[in-house]
Formats: C-alpha cells, sequence, structure tokens
C-alpha cells in the first residue's frame, strides 16, 4: 500500500489467481480516515465536492471499485460477491487504525459487508440508498422486488448478447427518470455505456448474497446511518422499510430532492448531511 500527501492514483497489488490486481484510488487529507464506495457506473469521481470538504478535517480514500478507472475488471471464475470488493480493499483495513465508511448504492451494499467484516474498525456506517436487494426475495411480489428483478434481468441479458446501449438506457430510465437516456447527448450516451459493464457483476453480489437482515442488524455498528430520497424507486424504499422495520436502533434521515443520484447530482444537498453525522457524536 503506497501512501502519500496529496490526491493521487493509489495502486494495491496482490497476487491472486496469477493476476496482479490493482486499486486505483483518489487520497487527500490528514485526520480520521473517511472510506468513500460509490455506485454503479459512477466511479470515485463521484465523490470529487464531498472530496475537496472532507479533506480539510478527514483522511479520505475513495478507491475504484472492480472494473472503474484503473481498478482491475473483475476476472475470476465465481460470481462476483460483495466479500470480494472489501478483498480489493482489505490494505485500507490493514493500514488505517479506525475508519468512517460512506457508501453510495452498490457503494453502500459493499460499505455492509465492510464494515460487517472490520467491525471492530468502524467508527461511522452511512449508507446513501444501499441496494442489497436480495434482502426483498421474502416478498417477491413487492413491486419494489420485482422492479429489481426486472432491472437484473435486463443488464444480464443485454450484458451477454453484447447490446449495451439498450442496457444503458433502461439503466438511465430507471434511475433517473423516463426519458433521461434520450435526453442525453451521443457523448454521455457512450460514456454511461462503458461506465456500466462492470454492474454486469454486481448483480450477483447484490441477488445472490445470504446475510439474513437479522444478521445486518447484530454485525453493523449502532451508529449506522441511511439516507433516502423522499422520491426515490420503489426497490429502494422497500429496502428502506424493511431497515427501519427490522434495525429500528439506526439513524435514518430523509432529504428531499434528488432521487437515487442524488450523491452526484445534488451534491449540495447530500454533502451537509454527511457532514452533521460525521460530526454528531
Amino acid at each position: 500500500y503506497v501512501s502519500y500527501k496529496r490526491v493521487r492514483a493509489c495502486y494495491i497489488p496482490s497476487c491472486i489467481y496469477a493476476i496482479l490486481m490493482k486499486l486505483d484510488c483518489i487520497e487527500k487529507g490528514q485526520g480520521e480516515t473517511v472510506l468513500l464506495l460509490h455506485s454503479t457506473a459512477a466511479g470515485n469521481k463521484q465523490w470529487r465536492k464531498l472530496i475537496e470538504i472532507l479533506s480539510s478535517n478527514y483522511h479520505v480514500i475513495a478507491p475504484n471499485l472492480y472494473g472503474y478507472g484503473a481498478t482491475s475488471a473483475w476476472s475470476k471464475p465465481h460470481p462476483q460477491k460483495l466479500a470480494d470488493h472489501v478483498s480489493l480493499l482489505e490494505r485500507v483495513f490493514v493500514d488505517e487504525p479506525k475508519i468512517n465508511i460512506i457508501g453510495h448504492s452498490f457503494g453502500g451494499s459493499v460499505a455492509m459487508m465492510a464494515a460487517k467484516i472490520h467491525k471492530p474498525k468502524i467508527n461511522k456506517l452511512i449508507l446513501i440508498e444501499p441496494n442489497p436487494f436480495y434482502l426483498l426475495s421474502n416478498n417477491q411480489e413487492s413491486d419494489g422486488y420485482k422492479e429489481a428483478v426486472a432491472l437484473c434481468d435486463v443488464i444480464k441479458r443485454n450484458g451477454d448478447k453484447g447490446t449495451w446501449s439498450i442496457a444503458a438506457k433502461y439503466f438511465a430510465d430507471y434511475w433517473n427518470g423516463n426519458g433521461n437516456w434520450e435526453s442525453m447527448d451521443k457523448e454521455r450516451q457512450d460514456k454511461l455505456i462503458s461506465a456500466l459493464k462492470p454492474n454486469y457483476h454486481e448483480w450477483d453480489c447484490v441477488m445472490k448474497e445470504t446475510v439474513s437482515i437479522e444478521e445486518w442488524a447484530h454485525s453493523l455498528p449502532t451508529n449506522t446511518t441511511i439516507l433516502m430520497s423522499e422520491d426515490t424507486v420503489q426497490s429502494i424504499k422497500d429496502i428502506n422499510s424493511l431497515f427501519q422495520s427490522k434495525i429500528p436502533g439506526w439513524s435514518y434521515m430523509n432529504y428531499g430532492d434528488g432521487g437515487h443520484m442524488a450523491p452526484l447530482t445534488h451534491a449540495h444537498i447530500i454533502n451537509p448531511l454527511i457532514e452533521r453525522v460525521l460530526e454528531s457524536k
């Protein structure tokens, strides 16, 4: 693990299946560590504004997960698991004595597993609309679960066929509202198509995990906070409702505008909330 004083790409190698695995991340600032885990199709650049804000008081580490930036693409023979992303981040947990974790969407699900595996090292866990959709499988008739299954099917089916533009359109319109894809110019569409490809494997993580809601309640820090938009999609609403009903001891904060992608599109709303939680006793 290579340490620098200012923003840089850091590469964390480990020999697995005779492949040199590489972790690409941004690191900035000094103080208590804050680990930022990005959402699907975004990469660590989604945190640029938050990094600038937090780095004056914290040591901020923002990695790219499998397949994003210069981080190695997923190439192992088994279906991807949340724990695989935690293993990719292992040296962060070895080197840092105490860590706050902030995760958005898929990054929120990875953050949950990281906090479970490394619970003694976790100070605060902040989850922005995490997406462990498998937890909804006990109610397969719910609209939220059906939406998640449909999105998974579109990504997997079109990924297998190589028709990524169809997958990207469905993805964009689901998370950002109907018509979002058509509102993009060709350059933005092409960027989304490229950025979406790691999501093919991420669905195995969020649909096939086996940790029960009761185990999450027992394994995660009591100072866990979930942030959720009031106008988000039904699948995320259902996840949040499940957490609130089963784990009432966590903190829950709603924000109005922005929807699921608010950390990217409404950072002026989300970032102050994150600061408030980090600074709270």
